[in-house]
Order: structure tokens, then sequence, then C-alpha cells
């Protein structure tokens, strides 16, 4: 099957700040690649010209985390064409192989709560993975509200959550690589990433869908459990 790529183009211009929330915007904007290669391969260079714009924020190599709790309060658009994400990726490796956590993805009506590894054939993932149409919340408003999309995650599993409702629970245990060395990727340090993709197989057809289009954040928490020496000294207090 011919696999279309994302659209966008990603620029910081496409981020902002606004009455409090971290605002990630899609827009119709033709613009020149300035890594345009004519003889390139990869999606990101192949093409002189995007159509569309947007911004992928990220904390890698700024910040990581192992294990907690990781929650994201925000409002997706929900329109044909349209694809944002809250995901994690490995520090250490290459994909797949450095393990990616899909804590929200959309795109055509569907929530995904996704873990993906190595399946030891190159850049061949194995995906632990979930979909969820919208239709099925039962809340005809749901695309208009705000929702909050959770992760508990330590060394045995990994459990996703959208309002407190379980999409997609991760047996740590058995995301072993399937390549010569063998390592757990759920078992590392990951950074995270919040974008808004646009267009593509996953994402559909946007050329219908009128822009502007958001994806807003309210807020990103990452929550540590406390030490069990601490826990046992506050239980005697």
């Amino acid at each position: 099957m011919c696999q279309l790529l994302p659209l966008q183009w990603y620029q910081p211009d496409n981020a902002r700040c606004e009455d409090g929330l971290l605002v990630i915007e899609a827009r119709r904007q033709r613009k020149v690649n300035p890594n345009y290669d004519s003889e390139s391969r990869r999606w990101n260079r192949s093409r002189k010209y995007c159509e569309y714009t947007s911004s992928s924020v990220t904390t890698r190599g700024l910040h990581s985390w192992q294990y907690g709790r990781f929650e994201m309060r925000g409002r997706i658009d929900t329109r044909a064409g349209l694809w944002p994400a809250f995901w994690m990726l490995g520090v250490n490796g290459r994909w797949p192989a450095n393990g990616e956590i899909d804590i929200m993805e959309y795109y055509r009506g569907m929530l995904l709560a996704n873990a993906a590894w190595a399946s030891g054939r190159r850049g061949r993932p194995v995906w632990d993975d979930i979909r969820k149409p919208i239709t099925e919340l039962n809340d005809p408003d749901w695309s208009a509200k705000f929702h909050v999309w959770r992760m508990d995650w330590d060394a045995d599993s990994i459990k996703l959550y959208v309002d407190d409702l379980l999409l997609n629970e991760i047996d740590v245990t058995k995301t072993f690589n399937k390549d010569r060395e063998g390592k757990n990727p759920f078992r590392q340090p990951h950074y995270m990433i919040l974008n808004l993709a646009v267009g593509g197989t996953s994402g559909g057809d946007p050329s219908k869908t009128r822009f502007p289009a958001k994806f807003e954040v309210d807020y990103v928490r990452v929550y540590k459990k406390a030490p069990k020496d601490h826990e046992e000294r506050q239980s005697t207090n």
C-alpha cells in the first residue's frame, strides 16, 4: 500500500501561549522548504513546497522521565485531516528500538492509545494499540470540550486513559525488543512531544477543512512516586 506522508511543515511561529493555554496551530500556508533536495527520499526534504504549517513542541535534549503519572488536559480539533498527538520516545536507540508511547493520538474519528517497540526487522515495530471511535464516548459535544489524558507507567505496565476511562494496558514485562540487543525500551527515560500533524495516510484529507486548526493544551503534569521511606515517615507522623 502506498503510504502518504504528513503534509505539514513544523515551525516555531505556529506555537504560542494565549489566555493561559499552549496553542499549537495548523494553517493552510504555502512555504518553500529550506531543506529541499530533489534527490532525497526523506519526506521532509523531497518536497519543494509545503501547503500546510504547524508546530511540534518537544523536551528532547531538555528533560526526560522514567516512570510516573503523566497528565495532559487539552482540547483537540477532530475535523478531517487533523492528527494531534501527545506522545513519548525513548532517549536511547533508533526508532522503534527506543520505544514509542502514544498517550493521546487522534485521527479519522478515532482516539488511539499505543506503544511500539522493535520487531527484529529493520524499521518495523511491534504495536500494542487500540482505536476508540469518539462516537462510542456517547457525548455529542465531546469535541468541543477539554479532556484529560493520563499515563500511569512503571516497570511492569503502561496504562493509558482518557477522562479516567482505561483505553489500553501494556504489559511491560513482555515488551523486549526482538533485535540482537533485546533491551526493554520502556525501562529507560523518555522525552515528551506535543504536535499537530496534517494529512497523510493516517490524518486523512484536509482539503475541505477550514483552517486554522488548533490543539489547545491547558496543562501537562508529571507526578513521581514518593520513596517508600518517605511514605513510611509520613504515615507515622
